[in-house]
């Protein structure tokens, strides 16, 4: 797990620590994409009503995934080998 939270991390994928309203997938996506974390929030909702319940597996899948800002740091500064 260490090793896919390094990966993205080192593509910028982060959940930031500030900006965040539930767990930061949509501000570090919006982030990632220099978009406004509203936006990213809207289209997440416009998906929700084309494609209900895809969120509700994408969203959690992501919060696990996506490596918090701090933990990237700790990640990369004593990587597993």
């Amino acid at each position: 797990m260490n090793r896919l939270h390094a990966d993205l991390a080192r593509r910028g994928l982060l959940r930031p620590a500030d900006g965040r309203l539930v767990g930061g997938v949509c501000a570090g996506l919006a982030r990632r994409w220099g978009m406004d974390p509203w936006a990213v929030r809207a289209l997440l909702v416009a998906t929700l009503v084309v494609l209900p319940g895809s969120q509700l597996l994408v969203y959690p899948l992501l919060w696990v995934l996506m490596p918090a800002d701090g933990a990237a740091v700790a990640a990369a500064r004593y990587p597993v080998v």
